[in-house]
């Protein structure tokens, strides 16, 4: 089948918009069936770039052409701060140019779904899909999985820093934990990477790529688009700009909108589904009145600085790094900076961590975009949890203006307790051995252990940890199904549907919704494996 869609409308069973984590997904297993066409687009290009691929690298591809670079709006809770957002816009999404940390969450997250009515997202549900996903250099168990097309690896990396990291946290009276994925998420530990022989596995090469061959699947890439169509109440197709021509894609089944947590709304939003008095300020028809947008979460991260004298990530590229990287698939090249982490409860009664750690072997500032000044390391909490509330919304009816996001970062009190809190942890952990003797000196920290100074040091350093959900939430935008309310033949299928966020990195749910969303559409269930313990992940 042609990957040119040019000579005017093309069809296929089910059109998905965003080669991103969901959408790769989604077109592997789909076309799975050689009775099903699908046709996949995406915004940006190849993932042929070297620096997706070499997971230490993966800051270099900020603002480039494959991320959509958005800024958010005036943070009332930063002092007013606007924070750059990066988001994957190449094959595989924000899965190619993230830190590639593989983080389910927390039993407790999915069976809070489940409380609120979404029938089949507790965990019990949910976990058959993580480990569908997975292929585990670990091997499998109860927890985990092996043979799937996501590879999942310990770090190859393992630089000293972080090793001084995790035995602070310990010395600090802290647990050690092997496996946040597995019985407990609480604890200090290695994070496994979404790594294959220390190179990236983004859903492009862990999905995407396996099924290129496929005669029923068709990729087309630098195709914009820019709306929904629609016949009656049901969606038919989608318009498209490519290469300066404006194109229409039939979808005989279902559209399926994987454009993420930000783009996603965006899309519903210019077909007319959304919050009507938004739509028709814009001189947009509203088709549906849904709080499309609204319910946007994300984790707020304010990592703290230390300087060193140990060589740390500053200097990775070198010869004989780039030699361990190309003839061993190890070494610092195959890092992915925040190689270590933590989840804590800050305070007694709560049902699970409400904090999250990231150590990095580098000091990490200006939102990722300047290069480390000298050698050092850093951690923080980001709250993993939030109470806090934003919207996405549009600038302008135009498909290609950017979108508002207001993320309201820390405007609850909940919120604020859980960063001074962690904060508090983090600078008790940086007074331990082995760190005590590794640094030099301070390089970004709070002034003191005030509440107030802590507050300062984290409106100056918070920023986005990179994981939206929540805008096209189930309950109030799509059903359980993911079927978007009052329409026929159209889905959203990624983070945005989350009810809200899991505790921990959310490129894992991501993935796992977008196979259970593969079986939904295909009337599929999985077979549940025997042995996970209801305790797990609390």
């Amino acid at each position: 089948m042609s990957s040119d869609p040019s000579s005017g409308a093309t069809a296929f069973d089910y059109v998905i918009v965003g080669a991103g984590s969901a959408g790769c997904v989604l077109a592997s297993r789909l076309t799975e069936d050689p009775d099903v066409t699908v046709a996949i687009i995406e915004a940006g290009g190849a993932d042929t770039a070297a620096e997706i691929h070499t997971p230490a690298a993966f800051p270099a591809l900020f603002k480039t052409n494959m991320d959509w670079d958005l800024y958010g709006e005036e943070e009332p809770g930063l002092g007013g701060r606007r924070l750059y957002l990066p988001r994957g816009r190449v094959l595989g999404g924000s899965s190619s140019i993230n830190a590639m940390i593989y983080m389910r969450g927390n039993r407790v997250d999915y069976d809070e779904w489940a409380a609120l009515g979404h029938e089949g997202w507790g965990y019990d549900d949910v976990l058959p899909y993580f480990r569908r996903a997975e292929d585990n250099d670990r091997g499998e168990d109860a927890y985990h999985g092996v043979g799937g097309p996501l590879s999942v690896s310990d770090s190859r990396s393992k630089h000293p820093l972080i090793d001084a990291c995790i035995q602070a946290t310990v010395n600090a009276g802290h647990e050690h934990n092997p496996d946040f994925n597995g019985p407990r998420q609480e604890g200090v530990g290695a994070y496994q990477l979404t790594q294959r022989d220390g190179m990236r596995c983004s859903t492009a090469v862990g999905y995407l790529n396996p099924a290129r061959a496929r005669r029923n699947l068709t990729i087309i890439t630098d195709a914009l688009t820019t709306k929904i169509v629609f016949e009656a109440d049901r969606a038919v197709g989608v318009e498209i700009a490519q290469y300066g021509r404006c194109k229409t894609i039939r979808a005989e089944r279902e559209v399926i909108i994987s454009a993420g947590a930000y783009q996603s709304p965006v899309l519903l939003m210019l077909s007319g589904i959304g919050p009507a008095a938004d739509l028709e300020a814009l001189m947009i028809d509203v088709r549906e009145d849904l709080p499309v947008g609204e319910n946007l979460q994300d984790h707020l991260m304010a990592q703290a600085n230390w300087t060193t004298d140990v060589v740390s990530l500053l200097d990775a590229v070198t010869p004989e790094n780039i030699a361990l990287l190309q003839q061993e698939q190890r070494g610092p090249l195959t890092s992915n900076i925040a190689e270590a982490g933590a989840f804590f409860r800050t305070r007694p009664g709560l049902p699970a961590p409400d904090v999250q750690f990231h150590y990095a072997a580098a000091i990490f500032w200006d939102e990722g975009l300047q290069p480390p000044p000298e050698h050092g390391w850093s951690f923080g909490p980001l709250v993993a949890k939030p109470s806090s509330r934003g919207r996405v919304f549009l600038r302008a009816g135009l498909p290609d203006a950017k979108p508002r996001v207001l993320h309201n970062y820390l405007t609850t009190q909940d919120d604020r307790q859980s960063m001074i809190a962690g904060v508090r942890i983090l600078m008790e952990i940086a007074r331990q051995e082995p760190l005590k003797s590794m640094t030099t000196g301070e390089w970004r920290v709070p002034a003191s252990d005030s509440d107030e100074d802590i507050m300062a040091f984290v409106r100056l350093a918070g920023q986005t940890v990179y994981h939206p959900t929540s805008t096209c939430s189930m309950g109030a935008v799509v059903d359980d199904e993911l079927r978007v309310l009052g329409t026929q033949g159209l889905r959203v299928v990624d983070a945005s549907v989350m009810p809200s966020i899991t505790r921990g990195n959310t490129n894992a749910p991501t993935i796992m919704i977008a196979e259970k969303a593969a079986d939904l559409i295909r009337g599929r269930k999985p077979s549940k494996p025997a042995g996970a313990s209801s305790a797990a992940l609390v």
